[in-house]
C-alpha cells in the first residue's frame, strides 16, 4: 500500500513535465469543513495556509418554513470569529446548503424566495429584525455553495437568481459568490436548471461516489469543463481511501488528470472532502 504523498510533493516529482505555472486561482484549494467535531476549528483550518476557500457544511433544513444548520457540534459563536479571521487572511468562506442528510426541498417559487431571504439576512450581508444571525451580527460568509444531493430539482434556479440579485447592493464587486458541488456524471439533474442560469462562478465536481467517474475520471470532468466555460471548474476529491474507493493516490491524480486539465482556461483547482480526513491523512500537506 502506498504511503500518502502530499500534493505539493507529487507536483515536484513531475517538474520535468513542465506543467503550466500557478496563477492566482490555479490551483485554488477548497476544503469542506463542519462534518466532524474532531477536525478542529475553522480558524485552525485557515491557519494551515493550505486552503484558498473553506466551505462550511451544512445548512441542511429549509424550504418548509424551518431553517437549521448542522456543523457537527462546533460552537456557533466561535465560528463567527473564525470566519472573520479566515477572511482577514484572504480566504473565501462559503456556506454550503443541502448535503447528504437533513430535510430540504423547494416546493414552490415562494419557498425559494423565503430561503433566499433567510440566507441573506442570517448569513450573508443583510440584517432584518427577527432574523437570528447564528454566527453573530458582524460575521458574514462570502457566498453560498449548492450541494443538492436529495429531493427534486425544482426552484433551485429561482433561489440562485434571487441570491445573485443581492449583488446589486455591492458596488463594483461580487458580494454573494455562488458555487455548486455537483455529482460527477454530467448533467447533475438536481442542479441542471440552476446551473443553466449562468450565475455560478464555480463548480466543484465530485470525482467520487460514482462508478463512471472511477472508470474515466478525466473524461467525466472534462464534460463539465466544456459545458461551463464561463465558470471555474474544480476537481472534487476525497482525502482518504477510508471515505470512498474513488480516492486517488496523488501521483495518479497528476498522471491521470492534472497534467492534462491544468492548462484549460476554466480549471479552478481542487476541492477536498473533507477537512477531517485531510487533517488525518495529510493529503494536501507539505510533508
Amino acid at each position: 500500500m502506498h504511503a500518502l504523498l502530499p500534493l505539493a510533493a507529487a507536483a515536484l516529482l513531475l517538474l520535468a513535465a513542465a506543467p503550466p505555472p500557478a496563477t492566482a486561482d490555479d490551483p485554488g484549494l477548497a476544503v469542506y469543513w463542519g462534518r466532524h467535531k474532531e477536525e478542529g476549528s475553522l480558524r485552525e483550518a485557515c491557519d494551515t495556509g493550505r486552503y484558498t476557500t473553506v466551505i462550511i457544511t451544512f445548512y441542511n433544513a429549509f424550504g418548509h418554513g424551518r431553517y437549521s444548520l448542522d456543523i457537527s457540534g462546533h460552537p456557533l459563536a466561535a465560528v463567527g470569529a473564525d470566519i472573520k479571521h479566515c477572511q482577514s487572511r484572504g480566504i473565501t468562506v462559503l456556506l454550503s446548503i443541502g448535503g447528504q442528510g437533513g430535510a430540504y426541498s423547494l416546493p414552490t417559487n415562494a419557498s425559494a424566495a423565503d430561503v433566499a431571504d433567510n440566507l441573506w439576512n442570517a448569513y450573508l450581508g443583510g440584517h432584518r429584525a427577527g432574523v437570528a444571525r447564528p454566527f453573530g451580527d458582524d460575521a458574514a460568509v462570502d457566498g453560498i455553495d449548492f450541494f443538492i444531493d436529495q429531493g427534486g430539482a425544482d426552484h433551485y434556479d429561482d433561489l440562485a437568481r434571487r441570491l445573485d440579485g443581492y449583488n446589486k447592493y455591492y458596488r463594483g464587486r461580487v458580494g454573494v459568490l455562488l458555487t455548486a458541488t455537483t455529482r460527477c456524471s454530467y448533467p447533475d439533474h438536481r442542479l441542471e436548471k440552476a446551473l443553466a442560469t449562468g450565475v455560478f462562478a464555480r463548480i466543484h465536481v465530485r470525482m467520487f461516489g460514482d462508478e463512471q467517474c472511477t472508470m474515466s475520471p478525466r473524461y467525466s470532468w472534462e464534460k463539465w469543463a466544456a459545458a461551463f466555460p464561463g465558470s471555474k471548474v474544480y476537481i472534487g476529491l476525497v482525502a482518504s481511501p477510508e471515505q470512498d474507493s474513488a480516492w486517488m493516490f496523488q501521483k495518479d491524480l497528476y498522471y491521470k488528470m492534472l497534467q492534462f486539465v491544468r492548462s484549460l482556461p476554466n480549471y479552478g483547482g481542487l476541492a477536498i472532502y473533507d477537512r477531517y480526513f485531510d487533517k488525518k491523512a495529510n493529503y494536501t500537506g507539505e510533508g
